[in-house]
């Protein structure tokens, strides 16, 4: 993995879905984690739980969460990413849903091109807060 952080103007150059590309990963991996974790269950204990974290659903109810803790630059990320267009919305989230998840996407994926490790984990602390992390099945 290359570890050469970006310059803000090198991630900008990047579309806000190519940063949700990523973005998405991160998030993914930072919940997994947590769930691994928070306990050792079997493995589809953890899939659910993850499934119920990464969802665009939950990622958009978190989106004012996240919004309201920004600087400038990274609140301008987070909206370039809720108006990207040209993605096809998955059949259990509506669009706007949708929108706001790859937003949220978007941004984790800039800030990881930056290496700010640290404010991602900072976001994420958010994101988590008042969160019941529940290893039911399906």
């Amino acid at each position: 993995m290359e570890n050469t952080n970006l310059t803000e103007r090198e991630a900008n150059s990047y579309s806000p879905l190519g940063l949700a590309f990523l973005g998405d990963s991160v998030y993914d991996t930072l919940v997994r984690e947590r769930l691994l974790r928070a306990s050792n269950v079997p493995v589809a204990k953890y899939h659910a739980a993850k499934v119920k974290l990464v969802c665009a659903e939950f990622q958009s109810s978190m989106y004012d969460r996240v919004a309201e803790v920004l600087s400038e630059r990274e609140l301008a990320v987070l909206k370039r990413g809720r108006n990207a267009t040209g993605t096809a919305v998955p059949k259990h989230a509506d669009a706007a849903e949708y929108r706001r998840a790859t937003a949220v996407e978007a941004l984790f994926g800039y800030l990881y091109l930056l290496g700010r490790i640290e404010r991602i984990e900072e976001l994420f602390e958010i994101i988590m807060r008042d969160i019941e992390i529940s290893f039911s099945e399906g």
